[in-house]
């Protein structure tokens, strides 16, 4: 992690500052208390039992029993700060970051999400996110622990006697080496771990998302196949995690049983050599636990520290990702939108490819024109549409609204003018109420049922269980395709934008839901600049305006009436359609 993600990290702490001292305090205080138990024994055996009769050095016991009490209540109410108080705060900061990240994401535009599994995006924002919240907290109390108790324990050894402290100590710089080379090995082991969780959520994402087409080709056994395969690779890995965690522990417990076993040693010899008190000797294999517990925690920190390091090296990835299509620094409010739409040698072509996708559009649609685009799949009817709201923006030439420039505009006001209507119909988790106020949010329940009433929705809503608060399920699931898209409609109506795009809004509608919702579209389009991409050319009979793009851009333009009598691509196309 370089200084400025570093930097970043330790921003989170700043709005939870007091809380993080008190952490530390208590910390503190903890890691002093535990260090007092063995000075406390060792005051027993080496002054109170040998000096005082068994009256009064019962008398001093009992003090000290209540003090030891007090101490033990004290180092309570620490340890449940820490616990409660410290992951308090580092679910707070855990929810700073989520929302951070989230707002990120709503910042990036198509060409990002175009190149992105939904699962593995998930996986940033959720399993990454509570390693980091567990570095956050757990990882500055477990250094201020160690480095108290280390320090604490090896200024009092270093007192009692040294030639015993120092071969104590004599064992600790392997400890740290083998810790120190084990790093390396679990941070690759780690992240192999979590690229595969985050290879499985995507791999749960997306057959969930279709499950209708597996189940409608009865291909449950291939995806079970195909997630036994994506789940035996993240077995492989947590293997070789858990190989890496089983090394450093067990390494951990024999270094520690090495030191009991040194100290017991050497101090036998000493005593017999008379260098040290028996008392003396307890009193340092009561410190062994202080001495080596600090290791034990510096070393579930450095596996802490991979673990949270690698969630918020993926975290950044994401934050600092620059979405592509920006706002300019002087860019203006779009006001009072008339709808005159120009495209000026507009070309496009997707980034990381060199091929054009059109070239040399220009176009010239005055407010309240009615656009329809046709023409074969793959030309760039949707792409050519997508560049008015700037989803993509145009790798050559301009595309003005009312005499302006797009890319001089905020993208909120300029989206702010648009309404979409979409084949593939989003509808999200909630009541039908919610899913047409998302067209104008704080939208009264009487403007909601008039926008309904215009779409052509009212009668069936007003048929369903609980009306507009009906719960139509995931993605609309309940509805049918010609009730989601009168839906869809309705939220535009409630919109009230000055410019329209209907992206082949009834192409997968029977006839009879075709028929009710192009009388919705034909109500909404009135008096709206509209662009309508169409594969049935019999709803666009009546455009005044009707272009047929090529893969070499504009190949035809006119009336229905004026392009069959040409005789030429949009004929074609309409032979094609009716006659076969």
């Amino acid at each position: 992690m370089n200084s400025r993600k570093l930097k970043k990290f330790l921003s989170y702490y700043k709005p939870y500052l007091r809380l993080f001292a008190a952490d530390m305090v208590c910390a503190l205080g903890a890691a002093a208390i535990s260090l007092i138990y063995p000075l406390i024994v060792r005051y027993i055996t080496n002054d109170i039992l040998p000096n005082y009769e068994i009256s009064e050095a019962v008398g001093i016991i009992a003090k000290l029993a209540l003090v030891m009490v007090g101490l033990a209540l004290l180092e309570l109410f620490c340890n449940y700060f820490i616990s409660y108080q410290g992951h308090i705060m580092g679910a707070k900061m855990e929810f700073d970051m989520r929302n951070d990240i989230f707002h990120h994401f709503q910042k990036l535009s198509f060409s990002f999400y175009d190149n992105q599994k939904t699962g593995q995006l998930m996986s940033r924002i959720t399993n990454d996110l509570f390693e980091v919240t567990e570095l956050s907290h757990h990882g500055p109390e477990d250094i201020v622990i160690s480095i108290i108790k280390f320090v604490g324990a090896f200024i009092i050894l270093i007192r009692i006697n040294v030639p015993l402290t120092l071969l104590l100590f004599l064992f600790l710089p392997v400890m740290f080496l083998f810790a120190w080379k084990m790093k390396t090995r679990m941070n690759v082991a780690f992240m192999a771990n979590r690229a595969r969780i985050a290879d499985i959520n995507a791999q749960i994402e997306d057959n969930l998302s279709g499950i209708r087409v597996v189940k409608s080709f009865a291909n449950e056994d291939i995806e079970v196949d195909k997630f036994k395969e994506g789940n035996g690779r993240f077995v492989a890995s947590k293997k070789l995690a858990y190989k890496e965690m089983a090394t450093f522990h067990s390494g951990l417990g024999l270094f520690t049983n090495l030191i009991n076993v040194g100290v017991i040693v050497g101090g036998g010899l000493m005593i017999a050599w008379d260098f040290i008190k028996l008392s003396d000797l307890l009193t340092f294999l009561l410190y062994v636990n202080n001495v080596v517990e600090p290791v034990r925690k510096l070393i579930n920190f450095t596996e802490q520290f991979q673990n949270g390091a690698t969630g918020f090296e993926r975290f950044m990835e994401i934050m600092d990702t620059e979405p592509d299509i920006q706002d300019a620094k002087d860019a203006v409010e779009l006001e009072n939108v008339k709808g005159d739409i120009t495209f000026e040698n507009v070309a496009f072509r997707y980034e990381g490819t060199l091929g054009d996708v059109f070239k040399n559009i220009s176009l010239d649609v005055k407010a309240g024109d009615y656009m329809a685009l046709v023409g074969s799949s793959g030309v760039g009817k949707t792409t050519l549409c997508s560049l008015i709201p700037r989803f993509y923006d145009v790798s050559e030439g301009t595309i003005k609204i009312d005499g302006k420039d797009i890319r001089s505009v905020t993208m909120k006001s300029l989206r702010n003018s648009i309404g979409i209507v979409q084949q593939d119909v989003y509808l999200f988790a909630g009541t039908v109420a919610d899913n047409i106020r998302y067209g104008k949010p704080g939208a009264t329940m009487e403007e909601i049922v008039e926008a309904a009433k215009n779409a052509n929705a009212h009668e069936f809503i007003m048929e369903l269980p609980d009306g507009y608060d009906t719960y139509i399920g995931q993605r609309g699931i309940k509805l049918s395709g010609g009730q989601k898209q009168r839906l869809s409609i309705a939220r535009v109506f409630l919109k009230n934008p000055p410019i329209l795009i209907f992206d082949e809004a009834t192409s997968a509608l029977d006839n009879e839901s075709e028929k009710v919702v192009q009388d919705s579209l034909e109500k909404l389009a009135k008096n709206r600049t509209t662009f309508v991409i169409a594969h049935r050319l019999s709803t666009i009979k009546n455009a005044k305006n009707i272009l047929v793009l090529g893969e070499d851009g504009i190949k035809e333009r006119g009336t229905h009436e004026e392009l069959l009598a040409k005789g030429g691509v949009y004929a074609g196309l309409y032979t094609m359609t009716y006659t076969r």
